[in-house]
């Protein structure tokens, strides 16, 4: 999506948003902080307000209902204090719930985003970048499932319970869903096996049917060139003498 000569820039960035650009961005940023930060320190807590601000504004661009994107913000709100309260009192439990919340946000806004995405009468700019966000949402989801689960059972979510650095529950949840497989990090037992088995076949089901799907029918620029068309059209039957 480019910027149309003489285009104000507010209508540019309007238009972006419009089409899910700020959504993506925005999931980009959250999987740049869940990257590079520990969920039990206190920058964890921007990467909680990043993923939570996604998914609300995620919501919000996909048209839904002002009360769902009103409860959504509130739910947010409390994800991200469970977080604060987490890494002050240093409790595990506490971060599982706000982990928890967090899967419950993003699963709402992937699946407005998807029901927005297959509602769009043809295949345009928005249509793919919202595949795309959707598609990135089900890895932060999944990461955040794995974080949930790492913090509420006994025993350590990955076999042989290693020492965890920033991001690996992200890296896992990435190379997870696009069944890239290092080997280094494996689900130590159940459900975090059965997740991680759902969580595979999400991803080659998604990128198989859906986005694979949607840019085979995306002709780029086609809205354009039927609107220059339509105006050529009403131009010579103006200049019809007839």
């Amino acid at each position: 999506m480019s910027r149309r000569p003489g285009e104000p820039w507010s209508r540019f960035v309007e238009r972006v948003a419009s089409a899910f650009g700020l959504v993506l961005l925005l999931v980009l940023i959250t999987y740049v902080l869940l990257s590079l930060t520990n969920f039990r320190e206190w920058p964890g807590v921007i990467s909680a307000l990043a993923s939570s601000t996604s998914a609300v504004v995620a919501l919000a661009t996909a048209r839904v209902k002002h009360t769902t994107v009103r409860w959504a913000g509130r739910i947010a709100v409390v994800a991200v204090g469970l977080q604060v309260v987490a890494v002050a009192s240093d409790r595990k439990a506490v971060l599982g719930v706000s982990a928890l919340i967090q899967v419950c946000l993003l699963s709402v806004a992937a699946f407005a985003v998807l029901r927005a995405v297959l509602r769009e009468r043809e295949v345009g700019f928005r249509t793919i970048l919202g595949a795309i966000s959707v598609y990135l949402v089900l890895a932060l989801q999944f990461a955040y499932v794995y974080v949930a689960i790492d913090k509420l059972q006994s025993g350590s979510f990955f076999e042989g319970n290693p020492t965890l650095s920033n991001g690996d529950y992200v890296f896992f949840s990435i190379t997870t869903l696009t069944t890239t497989g290092y080997g280094n990090l494996v689900p130590g037992g159940q459900p975090g096996q059965m997740l991680a088995g759902l969580e595979m076949l999400t991803g080659q089901l998604f990128v198989v049917t859906l986005i694979a799907g949607l840019v085979s029918l995306w002709v780029p620029g086609q809205r354009i060139r039927e609107l220059r068309q339509s105006s050529e059209t009403d131009d010579a039957a103006g200049r019809d003498p007839a």
